[in-house]
């Protein structure tokens, strides 16, 4: 296998050169960011972004997609509250269900996504579109971006002024990335390209000009889910939980109905465990995910 040599994505260092193996994430020596490793090709993304990753129909079963709509709901209702008057741009929009959450309290919104699947929704890069946006949001979307790097800046200079930034993204200096290593849920390699410790997204921020509001360890989301899935993953048989929930149509890997249900049933008894660590690593300011709202000056 050749060796590879490319840059980090956050800092642009140099990265040692790297022979074709399994993905993994390495820290960039210079930045200290977590990069995966080797870097995927647009073969690799094609296969990991493929019909199984996000169904027509919706991913999980029972009430989890209905939550997942009301969880949007309410960033959309943050959002709101926290912008000037204007339109919303969501880049990594998915399915557009924070558009329709942003759209049905009166905001224009348009989204970014790399298979545009509505009208609202373009398959286009930020620096494509012109400035002016009262709030633009990257909601656990940009780990998955080849060069997250330049679109956070680009969508800083794009924002009007008093206009606010809102990002989510995994922490990998969680509590819970500590514990569970590899099997760490939001490693989710290779979609996720870049590994980001909440000071350096904070930094990155203040580099560019923009005031830093609010960090949250909480409202990021998946923070107690991602305990409850090291958790199980962690018990003999290696289960997983997160792929147990999904629809036949959305799931990674086969499991037998017998072993959804054990999955399901350990994270049941898990759960007191795993909300205590949630809690925890909120309360010492290490969460599983960060949320940071920053604002461009008037």
């Amino acid at each position: 296998m050749s060796a590879e040599a490319d840059r980090c994505p956050w800092c642009a260092a140099a990265l040692a050169p790297e022979p074709r193996t399994a993905f993994h994430v390495k820290r960039c020596r210079s930045c200290g960011v977590g990069v995966t490793r080797p870097r995927p090709s647009a073969d690799d993304l094609a296969s990991a972004y493929g019909p199984a990753y996000r169904p027509a129909d919706g991913r999980f079963l029972g009430v989890t997609d209905a939550l997942l709509r009301r969880t949007r709901g309410a960033l959309a209702r943050r959002i709101d509250a926290l912008a000037p008057p204007g339109p919303v741009l969501d880049i990594g929009a998915g399915d557009g269900t924070l558009l329709a959450a942003l759209r049905g309290r009166g905001r224009d919104a348009v989204g970014l996504e790399r298979e545009a699947t509505g009208p609202d929704i373009r398959d286009a890069d930020v620096e494509e579109l012109d400035g002016g946006w009262a709030a633009i949001v990257l909601w656990h979307s940009l780990e998955h971006l080849p060069e997250p790097s330049r679109v956070l800046a680009a969508a800083a200079t794009r924002l009007a002024p008093g206009g606010v930034l809102v990002v989510a993204v995994p922490n990998l200096d969680s509590l819970q990335a500590r514990a569970f290593g590899a099997r760490w849920l939001a490693l989710d390699v290779p979609r996720h390209i870049v590994h980001l410790p909440a000071p350096a997204l904070t930094a990155r921020l203040g580099e560019l000009g923009l005031d830093v509001e609010r960090v949250s360890h909480w409202r990021g989301g998946q923070v107690a889910f991602g305990w409850l899935h090291g958790m199980v993953a962690a018990l003999p048989g290696h289960r997983d939980l997160y792929d147990a929930l999904r629809v036949p149509a959305a799931r990674l890997s086969s499991q037998p109905p017998n072993e959804r249900r054990a999955a399901v049933a350990l994270a049941v008894l898990c759960a007191p465990a795993a909300l205590s660590g949630a809690l925890l690593e909120v309360a010492v300011k290490r969460g599983g995910s960060v949320h940071v709202e920053a604002r461009r000056g008037p």
